[in-house]
């Protein structure tokens, strides 16, 4: 589910130690969005934001890369450079200032859609008659692209499982050529998506 609520902070710069602020922040901020880097691509929640930077939550621990890209449902991308971190929090400086009132409205040249990670593995599809080894190319909170030779008519059934995604029913939404939109029967809950994000491209990252 993708939700946004937020509002802007005022300014505070007060003496003896109390907070000092250079930019005006979004704070109340709850989005889902992604961290790109060498690693892989991996679910955050933007929680707070402002032109100079941003603070996330992931599910499971930091990435480790030096070089990572914070990157909206849009598709927008944003350079970042890690200022601090603990346990499932980051705080993370932008390369250059940003237009926060354009990140907070996201803005879209395409229908909207959910948060996609480009992650491939393999599954196996299964139907009624027969099962069918095949890839998974990127995957969302409600479907996946799925790459198989066999061949499946829209709205028919399938189950796909792995060692990393426990058996999910879905319904083929389009074809084109080799290539399948899968719609899931039960969607994956952001905690879910991330989880499985990590498992399948860092897993080390589970283990703190």
């Amino acid at each position: 589910m993708d939700f946004t609520a937020g509002h802007l902070a005022a300014d505070t710069n007060t003496e003896n130690g109390t907070e000092k602020r250079s930019a005006e922040r979004y704070t109340s901020l709850i989005r889902a969005a992604k961290l790109v880097c060498g690693q892989g691509e991996f679910v955050c929640v933007i929680r707070d934001v402002s032109a100079t930077g941003v603070s996330i939550r992931t599910f499971h621990a930091q990435p480790t890369d030096a070089a990572v890209a914070l990157e909206l449902q849009n598709g927008e991308s944003y350079e970042l450079t890690k200022v601090r971190s603990r346990d499932f929090d980051a705080s993370y400086k932008f390369a250059e200032k940003v237009d926060v009132d354009r990140l907070i409205r996201e803005n879209w040249s395409f229908p909207k859609r959910q948060l996609r990670l480009n992650i491939m593995m393999p599954v196996t599809a299964s139907t009624l008659t027969q099962r069918s080894n095949a890839f998974i190319t990127n995957i969302s909170q409600q479907g996946a692209r799925l790459e198989c030779g066999n061949v499946f008519a829209v709205d028919q059934s399938l189950r796909i499982e792995n060692e990393f995604l426990k058996e999910t029913r879905c319904k083929v939404r389009w074809r084109r050529d080799a290539n399948y939109g899968l719609a899931f029967e039960n969607f994956l809950s952001l905690r879910e998506f991330g989880l499985l994000a990590a498992r399948v491209q860092c897993p080390i990252l589970l283990k703190n």
